[in-house]
């Protein structure tokens, strides 16, 4: 069994999305909820503070059934979809970044218009970021706690 073999595609691409992103000195958490009934796949804290929202779609019909993403906009300052080469970007709306990725890496083909938050925002997004990633730590270093759980 390799590596990637216990990964879903979308989780693959998240992988490859966050690997790049760290060598942009972006910091990355995957799954984090910015606002109830919203979940976004990858959220990067960058070097000054931007927050930027990547969505990974396995296929077509993974794009198709996205329909809370424009949802997300309001909680990034730049939003980003990562597709693997075989997704036919074209339908993907324009006005969005655009990253093709794999398991082990990617590359952002085009950035996302910058919509930078308000700062009141930001504060939240910041917090809920700074949560996410240490309930994130605490559940791997203790197994039997769960960051989704409530106390």
């Amino acid at each position: 069994m390799s590596e990637t073999d216990r990964f879903l595609p979308g989780q693959l691409l998240a992988r490859g999305v966050c690997r790049h992103l760290r060598s942009l000195d972006f910091a990355c958490v995957e799954e984090l909820v910015p606002a109830p009934g919203l979940r976004v796949d990858v959220m990067a804290l960058g070097p000054k503070d931007e927050i930027w929202v990547v969505e990974c779609k396995s296929g077509l019909a993974d794009f198709r059934a996205d329909q809370k993403w424009q949802g997300y906009l309001d909680w990034c300052d730049r939003f980003f979809w990562a597709v693997d080469g075989d997704f036919p970007t074209e339908i993907l709306p324009a006005e969005t970044g655009l990253m093709v990725a794999d398991g082990y890496d990617a590359e952002i083909l085009r950035m996302g218009a910058q919509a930078r938050l308000a700062p009141a925002r930001r504060k939240v997004m910041m917090r809920k970021f700074a949560r996410h990633a240490a309930l994130r730590l605490q559940a791997l270093r203790d197994p039997g706690i769960s960051p989704f759980s409530a106390p």
